[in-house]
């Protein structure tokens, strides 16, 4: 699977969101990272325009270390913009219909 989004410089900016911590905006699309509980699942899942694009455990350089807390805090409509799409997947699993119901990872 091809994926250009691991070459690109996203301005993450922090949700204030504890399961979607940060998200950018990439060419008019809303890049937003779940945080899943890993290490049952991957690290992270990225979305992009509302889809799922991959899991990935490590970020690229160029990412900027997400989970890094120097971010900006979005304002808050932007945040609610950028997670619209997305706010139902809060599971692992939930974007494909199955999501994660193990207690002693997502229950």
């Amino acid at each position: 699977m091809e994926r250009p989004e691991l070459t690109v410089r996203p301005e993450w900016g922090q949700t204030g969101d504890v399961f979607f911590p940060v998200a950018a905006l990439v060419e008019g699309e809303w890049w937003v990272l779940r945080i899943n509980n890993f290490p049952n699942h991957p690290l992270w899942t990225l979305f992009v325009g509302g889809r799922p694009r991959f899991d990935l455990d490590d970020a690229p350089a160029t990412w900027a270390n997400p989970a890094g807390r120097d971010h900006k805090k979005m304002p808050a409509d932007l945040a609610a913009e950028a997670l619209r799409p997305v706010q139902e997947f809060v599971a692992y699993g939930s974007e494909y219909g199955v999501p994660c119901r193990n207690p002693r990872c997502c229950g």
